[in-house]
């Protein structure tokens, strides 16, 4: 009987271990899952992105417009745009200049329209306020690690 009884103890112990490894493969499937849906948050970084802010021509609107907006930190409407970039403030001049950027708007590059006429710049959206230094949209860097990962990265 007593061989049986070790028999039945080993049992047990494998069975705990089987327990616990399920629990980290749940674990596991959690974090991964848990970097997706962050991964899905993010936009995805595309050539076409970095050729379209490279297609902007020194002189032309659409670059005055960037850097007017970049010079003020933040969105401008269109008769402040047009001001700042030292153009003239007519109907022809407001309606082209904001059928341009509506055109980058809509494909979602370079710029943004945060209220009706009033344009701003995707890359100061994405800029921390308030002097933070956090990365935004990605979890914490030890998101995800047990302790004894957590004090091997560090050492």
């Amino acid at each position: 009987m007593a061989g049986r009884n070790k028999i039945e103890e080993r049992i047990l112990k494998k069975e705990q271990e089987i327990q616990e490894l399920e629990m980290k493969i749940r674990e596991a499937r959690a974090y991964v899952q848990a970097l997706q849906d962050v991964a899905k948050l993010l936009p995805r970084e595309q050539e076409g992105e970095k050729a379209a802010e490279a297609v902007l021509r020194p002189g032309g609107s659409i670059y005055d417009a960037h850097t007017a907006i970049l010079k003020a930190g933040k969105p401008l409407h269109i008769v402040e745009l047009l001001h700042a970039m030292g153009r003239e403030v007519d109907r022809k001049g407001r309606i082209g200049l904001a059928s341009s950027l509506a055109a980058y708007v809509r494909r979602n590059e370079i710029f943004t329209r945060p209220k009706p006429n009033t344009f701003g710049l995707i890359e100061l959206q994405s800029a921390p306020r308030g002097g933070e230094v956090k990365k935004m949209g990605m979890p914490p860097e030890d998101f995800g690690l047990d302790n004894e990962e957590e004090n091997s990265s560090k050492n």
